[in-house]
């Protein structure tokens, strides 16, 4: 096999998750390639993805509520001063944006940030320590698995259609059913004369729909972007140390080290963009606009 073949090989098996669904033939199994992957369509689950972004999300809890359980208004430890620090950031960053008044934004802002970022933080773990695990458990060399759930935007927009739901809960709740449709066709162009305001009305609604609906895809689509950008660049990194050069080996510890430095803010960065969009788009929800 030749190098070119290999690395594009090696490539495409650490992009592929680790896919169940219905083969062709009609059984239930795991998809060995990306073409199976994708005769499987819709009722396809990314096992990797799924079981990933559950086991940190139930680290995030257990860290939280240890902390809660051990804390003390006497001299604080290590994790319950991390755990004060990062509450009172988020706080901050609520009142700093958030407008209206809800007891869910605080809480939904801080496991946003957290849960994305102990995701984004999967990548700086080596690219081939998690799925030679998965080999040596599975006994299958050819198994693929991805460890980073935030390179998989069906997680991405599981998330950003979750915050959508959000916003439309919101906005009706707060504005009314009529105060909600109101705004998606009587904005931006409006008239006081009744005929020309009825022909705007069309105008207004697309105008206003591809607004609202540009919100959960721009916020998954940034956030899976750029860390599927990182997780590339590391195993574009990786392909230099397999090489077989020397000089290039040499080359890819010190791009491996460097990558990491910085991907270190690239993933602290997208879970605060992914949060603070969060309360901005719900902060736009809860104002009237008359």
């Amino acid at each position: 096999m030749s190098a070119e073949t290999t690395a594009s090989g090696y490539i495409q098996h650490h992009l592929q998750n680790l896919t169940f669904g219905q083969l062709p033939t009609g059984g239930w199994g795991f998809a060995h390639s990306a073409a199976e992957a994708k005769a499987m369509g819709f009722w396809a689950f990314h096992l990797d993805t799924l079981g990933w972004s559950v086991a940190l999300g139930l680290i995030f809890v257990f860290l939280f509520r240890m902390a809660a359980k051990k804390a003390t208004s006497g001299q604080p430890g290590a994790l319950q001063n991390f755990v004060e620090v990062l509450v009172e950031f988020v706080d901050g960053s609520v009142k700093d944006s958030f407008h209206g008044r809800s007891p869910v934004i605080a809480p939904l802002a801080l496991t946003i940030f957290v849960w994305v970022f102990l995701m984004n933080a999967i990548d700086l773990i080596p690219v081939d320590w998690i799925p030679h695990l998965a080999i040596l458990l599975t006994g299958d060399e050819h198994i693929p698995f991805r460890a980073v759930s935030t390179t998989d935007p069906n997680a991405t927009l599981g998330m950003s259609f979750s915050v959508f739901a959000l916003i439309i809960f919101y906005s009706i709740k707060i504005k009314g059913l009529g105060g909600f449709v109101g705004e998606l066709t009587l904005h931006p162009f409006s008239s006081k004369n009744i005929v020309v305001q009825a022909l705007l009305i069309p105008v207004n609604f697309l105008l206003e729909f591809v607004t609202l609906i540009a919100k959960p895809i721009s916020l998954a689509l940034r956030l899976f972007g750029n860390m599927y950008a990182g997780e590339l660049v590391f195993i574009l990194i990786a392909v230099m140390f397999g090489s077989g050069l020397l000089w290039l080996s040499g080359l890819g510890v010190v791009l491996q080290w460097a990558w990491a430095v910085f991907h270190i803010l690239i993933i602290t960065l997208q879970a605060f963009i992914f949060m603070m969009l969060t309360i901005v788009y719900l902060s736009m929800a809860h104002e009237e606009n008359h």
